[in-house]
């Protein structure tokens, strides 16, 4: 297992450098560049200008070089600017230009200064981190549970209206995206005038005009159940047709084996073979696509956060692609490919130890 632990993270390190390189490539082209020399200086200014503009502020120098200083490996460059005071990728303001670091890159926790909101990306990230962090364990509450359930449910019994009908609901919910999910939910329960709402209201069994909010900005200060139950429900949906039709695959599978068939003609009940034999075994590959949900959540937040304005990770991510602002752009990059690699580690090593035969392989 330490070997397995060993080569894993390895490939983890060795994928993560070369992921941050394409997307720091990406996000430093040429007319990407040109962006932010006329959003610092100036729309109106010519070609020369903008080379000029770029030189002076390290942006010339090559790919490699920038790219080491960005990941904290090379040596921020410096210059002076009009004034003939100092600058530099290191320097900030209000700071003795003597005093400032070498090295400030993501590798010594300087992520950089966003462009749009005026603040480090570092603190921008863990705010709305800790956001999404919230949105993602509801989720996961929800999701989880239920598909498992449904999985489980329409697979012991292949074939039957039960199965036919749990499989029905989770196509349903799978094929319907959360744009689509999230506003007929809006329509249905936090609308004044269409939907149950305003039925609801007219016979007493609510006090406000809609059941939900159709807004989870003010779950940013404080979750309630009003607040916070669509934006939830919108995600979950997705994923609990998806799981449930893992886990059914898998369940109806494992019942057809031949221990099952041998732990039935010894004469153990129905529920036992079930609880006994096949759960622990049907649920190794849902393992592998409930883990395998953590970074879809985290990048699949975009649409429902940006639908029911909830700050968190994805509606950062949407801000930071509008308005050009490379610093958290790659600040959001980074923690994408982190918590996909991380992910994906604890999914192989999960796997391993659910899987006997992972391990003596």
């Amino acid at each position: 297992m330490t070997g397995f632990l060993l080569r894993r993270l390895a490939l983890l390190v060795l994928t993560a450098f070369c992921l941050t390189m394409v997307v720091f490539y990406l996000t430093n082209l040429p007319p990407q560049l040109e962006k932010i020399a006329k959003f610092e200086a100036g729309a109106r200014i010519s070609d020369d200008e903008v080379t000029s503009w770029l030189n002076n502020h390290g942006y010339g120098r090559p790919f490699l070089a920038r790219y080491g200083e960005w990941l904290g490996v090379v040596p921020g460059w410096t210059g002076t600017d009009t004034q003939g005071g100092a600058m530099g990728y290191c320097i900030t303001k209000g700071v003795d230009p003597a005093a400032a670091p070498h090295y400030c890159g993501v590798l010594q926790g300087d992520w950089g200064y966003s462009s749009v909101f005026k603040q480090p990306v570092s603190s921008i990230l863990s705010t709305r981190l800790g956001l999404t962090g919230i949105l993602m364990f509801w989720v996961m509450v929800v999701m989880v549970p239920t598909s498992l359930l449904m999985g489980v449910l329409a697979g012991m019994r292949e074939g039957s209206r039960l199965d036919r009908t749990l499989s029905t609901v989770a196509i349903t919910t799978t094929s319907t995206p959360e744009y689509v999910s999230g506003v007929v939910l809006i329509v249905l329960f936090a609308s004044s005038t269409v939907g149950l709402s305003p039925h609801l209201f007219d016979w007493g069994w609510i006090s406000d005009r809609t059941l939900f909010k159709g807004s989870a900005s003010s779950a940013m200060d404080g979750i309630t159940f009003q607040n916070f139950t669509l934006p939830v429900i919108t995600i979950a949906l997705y994923g609990i047709g998806y799981i449930a039709r893992m886990t059914r695959a898998s369940m109806a599978e494992v019942m057809t084996a031949q221990y099952i068939r041998t732990a039935r003609l010894k004469g153990l009940s129905f529920r036992e073979v079930v609880m006994r034999h096949a759960l622990r075994n049907a649920l190794i590959a849902p393992f592998t696509v409930i883990m395998l949900q953590f970074p879809w959540l985290l990048n699949g937040v975009v649409i429902t956060e940006t639908l029911f304005n909830y700050k968190g990770f994805g509606w950062t991510l949407v801000q930071a692609a509008g308005n050009n602002d490379v610093p958290l752009l790659l600040g959001c990059s980074v923690v994408a490919v982190f918590v996909v690699l991380v992910t994906q580690l604890l999914s192989d090593v999960g796997y391993a130890f659910l899987n006997p035969r992972i391990r003596i392989g």
